[in-house]
Protein backbone atom coordinates (compact mmCIF):
# COMPACT_ATOMS: atom_id res chain seq x y z
CA UNK A 1 0.00 0.00 0.00
CA UNK A 2 1.43 3.60 -0.99
CA UNK A 3 1.84 5.86 1.80
CA UNK A 4 2.11 8.26 -0.81
CA UNK A 5 -1.25 7.56 -2.44
CA UNK A 6 -3.06 6.63 0.95
CA UNK A 7 -1.11 8.37 4.04
CA UNK A 8 0.50 6.24 7.07
CA UNK A 9 -3.45 5.08 8.33
CA UNK A 10 -3.89 1.52 7.77
CA UNK A 11 -6.73 1.37 4.90
CA UNK A 12 -9.75 -0.51 6.05
CA UNK A 13 -12.20 -1.87 3.14
CA UNK A 14 -15.62 -1.71 4.32
CA UNK A 15 -18.07 -4.32 1.95
CA UNK A 16 -21.81 -2.19 0.57
CA UNK A 17 -24.26 -3.30 -0.81
CA UNK A 18 -27.06 -2.24 -4.32
CA UNK A 19 -30.32 -0.53 -3.82
CA UNK A 20 -32.03 -0.74 -6.99
CA UNK A 21 -33.68 2.37 -6.09
CA UNK A 22 -32.00 5.01 -4.11
CA UNK A 23 -33.38 9.15 -4.05
CA UNK A 24 -31.12 11.90 -3.52
CA UNK A 25 -31.74 15.73 -4.66
CA UNK A 26 -33.67 15.07 -8.36
CA UNK A 27 -32.24 11.81 -8.70
CA UNK A 28 -33.64 8.01 -8.39
CA UNK A 29 -30.84 5.75 -9.41
CA UNK A 30 -29.45 2.23 -8.62
CA UNK A 31 -26.70 2.79 -5.86
CA UNK A 32 -24.10 1.23 -3.78
CA UNK A 33 -24.97 2.25 -0.60
CA UNK A 34 -23.45 2.12 3.40
CA UNK A 35 -24.72 3.98 6.29
CA UNK A 36 -21.82 7.23 6.60
CA UNK A 37 -21.66 5.50 10.70
CA UNK A 38 -19.23 3.00 9.21
CA UNK A 39 -16.49 4.91 7.67
CA UNK A 40 -17.05 7.61 10.69
CA UNK A 41 -16.16 4.42 12.56
CA UNK A 42 -12.90 3.99 11.17
CA UNK A 43 -11.81 6.96 10.47
CA UNK A 44 -12.23 7.77 14.12
CA UNK A 45 -10.35 4.68 15.25
CA UNK A 46 -7.44 5.86 13.09
CA UNK A 47 -7.73 4.27 9.67
CA UNK A 48 -8.65 5.10 6.27
CA UNK A 49 -11.93 3.85 5.26
CA UNK A 50 -12.57 2.64 1.60
CA UNK A 51 -16.00 1.47 0.14
CA UNK A 52 -16.12 -2.21 -1.90
CA UNK A 53 -19.72 -2.19 -4.00
CA UNK A 54 -20.25 -5.64 -4.61
CA UNK A 55 -18.23 -6.65 -7.68
CA UNK A 56 -17.24 -10.58 -9.27
CA UNK A 57 -16.40 -12.85 -6.56
CA UNK A 58 -13.05 -13.56 -8.49
CA UNK A 59 -11.83 -10.36 -8.21
CA UNK A 60 -11.63 -10.52 -4.62
CA UNK A 61 -8.32 -12.05 -3.68
CA UNK A 62 -6.42 -9.25 -5.68
CA UNK A 63 -8.63 -6.42 -3.97
CA UNK A 64 -8.11 -7.91 -0.65
CA UNK A 65 -4.53 -7.88 -1.24
CA UNK A 66 -4.32 -4.61 -1.45
CA UNK A 67 -6.00 -3.56 2.09
CA UNK A 68 -4.81 -3.48 5.35
CA UNK A 69 -7.83 -4.77 6.90
CA UNK A 70 -11.81 -5.36 6.04
CA UNK A 71 -15.34 -4.72 7.80
CA UNK A 72 -18.24 -6.58 6.86
CA UNK A 73 -21.44 -4.42 7.27
CA UNK A 74 -24.47 -5.11 8.50
CA UNK A 75 -28.01 -5.65 6.18
CA UNK A 76 -29.62 -8.05 4.57
CA UNK A 77 -30.40 -11.73 5.60
CA UNK A 78 -27.82 -14.30 4.32
CA UNK A 79 -29.87 -16.64 1.79
CA UNK A 80 -30.44 -19.45 3.79
CA UNK A 81 -29.32 -21.13 0.79
CA UNK A 82 -25.56 -20.61 1.41
CA UNK A 83 -26.07 -23.01 4.87
CA UNK A 84 -28.14 -25.65 3.50
CA UNK A 85 -31.59 -24.45 4.83
CA UNK A 86 -34.95 -23.82 3.59
CA UNK A 87 -35.78 -20.67 3.22
CA UNK A 88 -38.48 -19.84 6.48
CA UNK A 89 -41.55 -16.85 6.23
CA UNK A 90 -39.64 -14.33 8.33
CA UNK A 91 -36.18 -14.64 6.32
CA UNK A 92 -36.07 -11.41 4.39
CA UNK A 93 -35.61 -11.26 0.57
CA UNK A 94 -32.38 -12.95 -0.93
CA UNK A 95 -29.16 -10.86 -2.10
CA UNK A 96 -27.22 -13.00 -4.18
CA UNK A 97 -24.81 -10.96 -5.54
CA UNK A 98 -23.96 -9.54 -1.91
CA UNK A 99 -23.68 -13.04 -0.55
CA UNK A 100 -21.32 -14.34 -3.06
CA UNK A 101 -18.79 -11.06 -3.12
CA UNK A 102 -19.24 -10.78 0.74
CA UNK A 103 -17.92 -14.72 0.81
CA UNK A 104 -15.34 -14.34 -1.30
CA UNK A 105 -13.82 -11.82 0.65
CA UNK A 106 -14.19 -13.93 3.88
CA UNK A 107 -12.25 -16.29 2.25
CA UNK A 108 -9.49 -14.44 0.79
CA UNK A 109 -8.96 -12.62 3.87
CA UNK A 110 -8.58 -15.72 6.01
CA UNK A 111 -6.30 -17.04 3.17
CA UNK A 112 -4.33 -14.03 3.55
CA UNK A 113 -4.84 -13.14 7.31
CA UNK A 114 -5.73 -9.75 6.21
CA UNK A 115 -7.56 -8.49 9.83
CA UNK A 116 -11.40 -8.94 9.29
CA UNK A 117 -14.26 -7.61 11.42
CA UNK A 118 -17.58 -8.61 10.75
CA UNK A 119 -20.61 -6.98 12.16
CA UNK A 120 -24.26 -8.34 12.55
CA UNK A 121 -25.08 -9.48 8.96
CA UNK A 122 -21.36 -9.60 8.97
CA UNK A 123 -20.33 -11.98 11.97
CA UNK A 124 -23.40 -14.09 10.24
CA UNK A 125 -21.75 -14.34 6.85
CA UNK A 126 -18.62 -14.97 8.92
CA UNK A 127 -20.00 -18.19 10.51
CA UNK A 128 -21.69 -19.11 7.06
CA UNK A 129 -18.39 -19.00 5.40
CA UNK A 130 -17.10 -21.48 7.78
CA UNK A 131 -19.56 -24.00 7.65
CA UNK A 132 -22.20 -22.64 10.46
CA UNK A 133 -25.92 -22.32 10.36
CA UNK A 134 -28.31 -19.32 11.37
CA UNK A 135 -31.31 -19.09 13.15
CA UNK A 136 -33.74 -17.49 10.76
CA UNK A 137 -36.00 -16.00 13.04
CA UNK A 138 -35.74 -14.19 16.88
CA UNK A 139 -37.36 -11.58 18.33
CA UNK A 140 -36.37 -9.28 21.18
CA UNK A 141 -33.25 -7.77 19.74
CA UNK A 142 -34.82 -5.85 16.42
CA UNK A 143 -35.58 -2.38 18.79
CA UNK A 144 -37.63 -1.88 16.78
CA UNK A 145 -38.74 -1.13 12.84
CA UNK A 146 -36.09 1.67 11.83
CA UNK A 147 -34.30 1.89 15.36
CA UNK A 148 -31.60 0.04 17.19
CA UNK A 149 -32.36 -1.42 20.70
CA UNK A 150 -29.91 -1.73 23.58
CA UNK A 151 -29.08 -4.73 25.67
CA UNK A 152 -25.94 -5.70 27.50
CA UNK A 153 -23.27 -8.50 26.44
CA UNK A 154 -21.33 -10.51 28.50
CA UNK A 155 -17.54 -10.79 27.33
CA UNK A 156 -16.37 -15.08 27.91
CA UNK A 157 -13.25 -15.17 29.99
CA UNK A 158 -10.14 -16.28 27.84
CA UNK A 159 -11.35 -14.71 24.32
CA UNK A 160 -9.64 -12.28 22.59
CA UNK A 161 -12.75 -10.16 22.80
CA UNK A 162 -13.14 -10.43 26.77
CA UNK A 163 -8.99 -9.05 26.65
CA UNK A 164 -10.09 -5.86 24.66
CA UNK A 165 -13.80 -5.35 26.34
CA UNK A 166 -13.65 -8.11 29.98
CA UNK A 167 -16.47 -6.07 31.69
CA UNK A 168 -20.09 -6.52 30.40
CA UNK A 169 -21.36 -3.32 27.71
CA UNK A 170 -24.35 -2.13 26.56
CA UNK A 171 -24.60 -2.13 23.23
CA UNK A 172 -26.57 -1.29 19.93
CA UNK A 173 -28.07 -4.12 18.55
CA UNK A 174 -30.90 -4.47 15.08
CA UNK A 175 -30.66 -7.50 13.71
CA UNK A 176 -33.91 -10.28 14.07
CA UNK A 177 -31.09 -13.67 12.41
CA UNK A 178 -28.63 -14.86 14.86
CA UNK A 179 -25.91 -17.53 15.17
CA UNK A 180 -27.44 -21.24 15.44
CA UNK A 181 -23.96 -23.69 14.85
CA UNK A 182 -20.88 -22.78 14.65
CA UNK A 183 -18.87 -22.98 11.93
CA UNK A 184 -15.37 -24.43 11.90
CA UNK A 185 -12.90 -23.36 14.23
CA UNK A 186 -15.03 -19.98 15.65
CA UNK A 187 -15.49 -19.58 19.26
CA UNK A 188 -17.94 -17.65 21.22
CA UNK A 189 -16.26 -14.45 22.37
CA UNK A 190 -19.76 -12.95 24.15
CA UNK A 191 -23.24 -13.51 24.81
CA UNK A 192 -26.32 -11.91 25.44
CA UNK A 193 -28.32 -12.46 28.96
CA UNK A 194 -31.41 -14.81 26.56
CA UNK A 195 -28.10 -16.73 25.68
CA UNK A 196 -27.48 -15.36 21.98
CA UNK A 197 -24.24 -15.65 21.09
CA UNK A 198 -22.86 -12.17 20.05
CA UNK A 199 -19.31 -12.55 19.18
CA UNK A 200 -17.29 -14.93 17.92
CA UNK A 201 -13.70 -15.15 16.81
CA UNK A 202 -10.90 -16.93 15.42
CA UNK A 203 -8.20 -17.93 17.45
CA UNK A 204 -4.47 -17.64 16.65
CA UNK A 205 -2.46 -14.97 15.12
CA UNK A 206 -4.66 -13.77 12.72
CA UNK A 207 -6.65 -10.91 13.75
CA UNK A 208 -10.79 -12.53 12.79
CA UNK A 209 -13.33 -11.13 15.07
CA UNK A 210 -17.44 -10.79 14.24
CA UNK A 211 -19.80 -8.80 16.32
CA UNK A 212 -23.43 -9.47 16.37
CA UNK A 213 -24.41 -5.47 17.27
CA UNK A 214 -23.59 -2.20 15.84
CA UNK A 215 -19.82 -0.54 16.93
CA UNK A 216 -20.61 1.69 14.30
CA UNK A 217 -23.74 3.37 16.28
CA UNK A 218 -21.75 4.00 19.48
CA UNK A 219 -17.90 6.09 18.57
CA UNK A 220 -17.83 6.29 22.33
CA UNK A 221 -16.77 3.03 22.67
CA UNK A 222 -13.78 2.32 20.11
CA UNK A 223 -11.65 -0.73 21.78
CA UNK A 224 -12.87 -3.47 19.23
CA UNK A 225 -12.51 -1.08 16.56
CA UNK A 226 -9.04 0.11 17.23
CA UNK A 227 -7.87 -3.34 17.50
CA UNK A 228 -8.70 -3.95 14.26
CA UNK A 229 -6.70 -0.94 13.31
CA UNK A 230 -3.68 -1.90 15.13
CA UNK A 231 -4.14 -5.21 14.05
CA UNK A 232 -3.78 -3.89 10.40
CA UNK A 233 -1.11 -1.60 11.25
CA UNK A 234 1.19 -4.41 11.97
CA UNK A 235 3.29 -7.12 9.66
CA UNK A 236 0.63 -9.44 8.31
CA UNK A 237 -1.96 -8.29 9.84
CA UNK A 238 -1.05 -10.21 13.61
CA UNK A 239 -2.52 -9.69 16.99
CA UNK A 240 -1.41 -7.07 19.11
Amino acid sequence: MSEAAWGAEPVIGISTYWEAEARWGEWTLPAALLPAQYPALVRKAGGTAVLLPPDAPARAAGLVARLDGLVLAGGADVDPARYGAAREPECGPPAPERDAWELALVAAALASGTPLLGICRGMQLLNVALGGTLRQHMTGHEGGRGVFGTHPVHPRPGTRYAELVPEPVRVATHHHQCVDRLGTGLVVGAESGDGTIEAVELPGPAWTLGVQWHPEMDHADLRVTEALIRAAATPAGLTV
